[in-house]
């Protein structure tokens, strides 16, 4: 594992593969700092980093923390208490408002509400967050300027407009794969909390529910039908001991405030 530093040294010191990594070897080289801050101006957006007064300092808990972000909106929301809701893109009538209760019943207590901007549960929550006049923050796998997935461009700017869109990529950068999971572990370090509301048995929520506990903390699921699918990965994590299971905001909330 390299820093920033170190790898920009190295690519100018012609140390990696110039055949291989050709493409990242003419970008690296090609940026200017002027332009780099240009292009996120463009964008209306803020540059953080962790020497700025306002990053949110839960992110120096990560092994590897982001070298900086990108964030659209308020960047004094991610200094709020946060609850992370996460859950399969593919959700049933019961998860989405789920979600969307959970999502509402903790801006009720001036909560902000995390997720990753996704079809599905995410949707649900920072809807919910969001008809409860409360903010909610979505953490994005591409680009600040890149609407993934298409059909959330409003979604987004009404996040932006009480809240904050974050990204660790410059904009104009794709969605691919292994974004959404590194991106996972920023949506579990943001948050003081972690609730998986639908999940497959595989699923990238689980993912973000391993990365908030290896952080120490606390990891809820809500049980469904031991007949759904969608309810198998929840299940999973209770079965395994690693999440609470909880079904309701009270109780949610009373473990999240005693938790040790």
């Amino acid at each position: 594992m390299h820093g920033p530093i170190e790898v920009i040294d190295k690519v100018n010191s012609g140390m990696y593969d110039p055949v291989k990594y050709q493409k990242t070897i003419l970008k690296i080289r090609g940026a200017h700092a002027d332009g780099v801050l240009a292009t996120i101006d463009k964008t209306h957006s803020h540059f953080l980093t962790p020497e700025d007064e306002k990053w949110p300092p839960s992110l120096d808990d990560l092994a590897c923390p982001p070298i900086a972000l990108v964030v659209k909106g308020c960047v004094d929301v991610l200094r709020m208490k946060s609850l992370a809701i996460v859950g399969t893109r593919n959700p049933t009538n019961y998860g989405v408002r789920v979600a969307g209760d959970f999502a509402a019943g903790f801006v009720d207590r001036e909560w902000a509400i995390v997720s990753g901007g996704a079809y599905g549960i995410d949707a649900a929550a920072h809807r919910g967050a969001l008809v409860a006049e409360g903010v909610t923050i979505a953490v994005v796998a591409a680009g600040i300027d890149v609407h993934y997935p298409a059909g959330h461009g409003r979604l987004f700017e009404e996040i932006a407009e009480t809240g904050a869109m974050v990204s660790e990529v410059m904009p104009g950068t794709p969605a691919i794969p292994a974004r959404f999971l590194t991106r996972n572990r920023l949506i579990a370090a943001l948050s003081q909390a972690t609730l998986v509301v639908e999940a497959a048995f595989r699923s990238g929520s689980l993912r973000t529910a391993r990365d908030a506990a290896e952080l120490m903390r606390p990891v809820m699921a809500i049980p469904g039908p031991i007949t759904s699918p969608t309810s198998e990965g929840c299940h999973r994590l209770i079965g395994e001991r690693a999440a609470e299971v909880v079904t309701s905001v009270a109780d949610a909330m009373e473990f999240v405030t005693s938790f040790k």
